[in-house]
């Protein structure tokens, strides 16, 4: 096995390269660079189509694609001759949703001959099975927190918008957009910091929330208190028909920290549908500010 990995930002790319006995070529998209690895090829996406001529050159057999991504704008005057022939599915690709994109990347890469491997074959420990991994359990309302979150975060998956929602008190209060988890939960913080109440009151949360019927049955996000400013659950599912060899939503050791200053009482992730990074580090982080984790088996 000739292994590369296709990486972007975050920890997940440096996980993956020490479990490896035999070091992956690290191959990085400009501007998107991983922590704490270097980069053995950076590369730009006009350059796509001689990366794939290189890697085939370098006998790599097999190709995983971690860590994360935004979409960078084609400049037509980087663009190389082997490359030019995928123009017009990188501009469909980089108008897709996060899905739909990566399906696209990922037929190229095996058009080019290559096996897609998803993180968790190349590290299984980062897929837990279900159970509470911490201390703390979660309170019987978060049973039904978690059912609206499931099938809200399915709503959302099946229009390629999202994994992730937070939850309280049977009520949707946020929906994770192209910005990412860590941004919705930054916004919670700010309006529980700045005693603006409840979510509803932030104009993105509001615009957003104008048109929550569309991403689910209206009857969910309507009902329920919406004064609460305390409480509640970080909720993150795989979309509903995703392939699963990239782009799993995950967590990892500052998620708990962004969760507390959100003023939630734990996180709910789908059972072999999430990755937790450095598990160890997040649940004892977890434990330490009194939150519980929550790996729960879908349609519970």
């Amino acid at each position: 096995m000739a292994l590369a990995l296709i990486c972007g930002q975050g920890r997940l790319p440096r996980i993956l390269a020490d479990a490896q006995d035999q070091r992956p070529l690290v191959c990085v998209l400009a501007g998107f660079e991983p922590d704490g690895l270097a980069a053995d090829l950076i590369f730009h996406l006009e350059t796509l189509g001689s990366v794939l001529a290189d890697l085939k050159a370098r006998g790599i057999t097999q190709v995983c694609l971690c860590g994360a991504m935004r979409r960078p704008p084609i400049d037509p005057a980087r663009l190389d001759a082997a490359t030019a022939p995928l123009v017009p599915r990188l501009q469909q690709a980089l108008t897709s949703g996060d899905d739909g994109a990566l399906r696209i990347v990922i037929q190229l890469f095996e058009e080019a001959g290559f096996e897609i491997v998803a993180a968790h074959r190349l590290v299984p420990d980062l897929l837990p099975g279900p159970g509470v991994l911490t201390l703390k359990t979660y309170a019987p309302q978060t049973t039904n927190d978690a059912r609206l979150g499931e099938r809200t975060v399915a709503a959302m998956g099946a229009r390629d918008v999202g994994q992730a929602c937070v939850v309280r008190a049977n009520t949707v209060i946020a929906r994770e957009d192209a910005a990412g988890t860590d941004a919705m939960l930054a916004r919670l913080a700010r309006d529980r910091a700045s005693g603006s109440g409840d979510f509803f009151t932030s104009p993105i949360s509001s615009a957003s929330d104008m048109f929550g019927g569309l991403l689910g049955d209206a009857s969910d996000w309507l009902s329920g208190s919406t004064t609460a400013t305390e409480g509640g659950i970080l909720f993150k599912a795989p979309k509903p028909a995703q392939d699963r060899r990239a782009d799993l939503p995950a967590i990892g050791f500052s998620t708990p920290d962004a969760v507390a200053a959100a003023g939630l009482d734990g996180i709910v992730v789908e059972a072999n549908g999430v990755l937790v990074l450095d598990r160890a580090k997040t649940v004892a982080r977890c434990d330490e500010l009194g939150l519980f984790l929550w790996v729960r088996e879908k349609g519970l």
